[in-house]
């Protein structure tokens, strides 16, 4: 008869037990993980509509971003400051331009290997939305040509179009995709 409080199996016997219990865990992640793949490449067949999920996922990430950093920046928290060149203080905004410009430049380079490459165009899609969302979260200062950032007129549109249109247009081009991924997480 074991004590009270020890295994009849022993330490080698719990080992055990946890190595099972670890070695099915990993390969339900690993089986999860095929089938969310699966139902990628089915819901991303064609490279134009995966681009566009994928700059959307980029425009979210990227506003998400952009007004997490300004808002530590704001309130000194973490490593984050005020980025400036020849003591002008530099916008995201023009961050947000020169990434749309390269992005244009690299998408006239690798137009015709979509077939072929898409790993360039994934990157290149998700470089594109991070550009438009830095652009756009300074919007109110392309109206107003002054810095009204943490002004309520420069706020709070520019949150509610960035987070609407992210969410919108990541519904629309991976609704099917996200609605398959959804079921297999909590359903399986």
């Amino acid at each position: 008869m074991a004590e009270a409080g020890t295994s009849m199996l022993g330490s080698g016997g719990t080992t055990w037990i946890y190595d099972c219990t670890m070695s099915t865990q990993a390969a339900r992640a690993a089986d999860l993980d095929r089938r969310l793949r699966a139902h990628y490449r089915f819901h991303f067949d064609d490279p134009r509509r995966e681009r566009l999920f994928l700059s959307s996922l980029g425009f979210g990430v990227g506003a998400v971003t952009a007004r997490s950093i300004t808002h530590m920046i704001k309130h000194h928290i973490g490593p984050f400051h005020n980025l400036s060149m020849g003591g002008r203080h530099l916008h995201h905004l023009v961050i947000g331009i020169t990434a749309l410009l390269l992005t244009g430049y690299t998408w006239l380079l690798i137009a015709d290997d979509a077939p072929r490459d898409r790993r360039s165009h994934r990157a290149n899609a998700i470089a594109y939305g991070m550009g438009a969302a830095l652009t756009l979260d300074e919007f109110a200062l392309w109206l107003d040509l002054e810095d009204v950032y943490w002004a309520r007129q420069g706020r709070i549109s520019v949150d509610a179009l960035m987070l609407f249109g992210a969410i919108l247009s990541a519904s629309v081009w991976g609704g099917p995709f996200v609605r398959a991924a959804a079921s297999e997480i909590l359903h399986k």
